[in-house]
């Protein structure tokens, strides 16, 4: 998967919410993160891939520091979604120490969200 396409990423703020209300919260040091199974997941669940949301408040700064932490939480997570499986909805709120941290570190984070999520 070359980037994130429409039918993976959560973009309306009801769906956001579903994930807020329903979902477990996992928190780190680089974002906090909610996580939604789906409860009765059906065939077009398990192939469809996960499906994520990024947030970052306009507290962390101006839009160009705000789209970066996006990019780079974007890009820690991309090649590691097909490990997680169908049927999941993720919210990361992305925290500003996400900013300084080298990328391996950001991608280790991912990794054990992914753990706690499955776990």
């Amino acid at each position: 998967m070359a980037g994130f396409p429409k039918s993976a990423r959560i973009l309306q703020s009801k769906d956001f919410r579903k994930v807020y209300d329903g979902g477990v919260r996992f928190s780190g040091p680089f974002f906090a993160a909610f996580c939604l199974r789906d409860p009765a997941p059906n065939l077009a669940h398990v192939f469809a891939p996960p499906r994520v949301g990024f947030t970052v408040t306009k507290t962390m700064g101006c839009a160009v520091v705000r789209n970066r932490m996006k990019r780079r939480l974007r890009e820690a997570l991309r090649p590691r979604l097909a490990l997680l499986g169908g049927g999941w909805e993720i919210v990361l709120n992305a925290r500003s120490r996400i900013l300084l941290a080298p990328f391996a570190e950001i991608e280790r984070e991912v990794e054990k969200l992914f753990f706690k999520c499955n776990g």
